[in-house]
């Protein structure tokens, strides 16, 4: 429950919080840009976590396997799609919390602030491929998505 209501406060208001509390500087831009990706990973990973096959976990309690292997083995591998899902949204929003901490509490002018949009979007299309990419290597068991053949 903790959770939900940390999540419900606007983000904004949390910026203004953490540049009255971690001052003008880099910490608090970065603590922005984790609150505003923690609660997208973490409802994802909690789903993956949920989603996780029951039958898969009892095979492996019945095998023997210790609560740690059930977890590793089973919970995480399962929950992993999940998560890597989240990743190509939440850098996003990453990226989003940086440039709101930055209006909120820019030193410099809106020339550099442009300037480093452009940065951001060629960063966040490198990282979205190396996310994929990641993913691919880490998911090989999951299906390739269906291609509708033209005719």
């Amino acid at each position: 429950i903790y959770i939900k209501i940390a999540n419900s406060v606007p983000r904004v208001v949390l910026g203004s919080v953490f540049i009255i509390a971690l001052g003008l500087g880099m910490a608090s831009k970065v603590a922005l840009a984790v609150v505003m990706v923690f609660f997208v990973v973490f409802a994802n990973a909690f789903q993956g976590v949920r989603e996780a096959d029951r039958s898969m976990i009892a095979n492996a309690q019945i095998l023997g396997a210790s609560p740690f292997q059930i977890t590793t083995s089973v919970i995480i591998p399962s929950a992993m799609s999940w998560i890597l899902a989240s990743l190509h949204v939440s850098f996003g929003f990453a990226l989003v919390g940086a440039v709101v901490g930055e209006f909120l509490g820019a030193k410099q002018g809106m020339g550099l602030l442009i300037s480093t949009a452009i940065i951001l979007a060629v960063m966040a299309l490198v990282v979205e491929f190396i996310i994929t990419r990641f993913e691919d290597y880490v998911v090989k068991w999951r299906p390739a998505p269906f291609n509708e053949q033209g005719t």
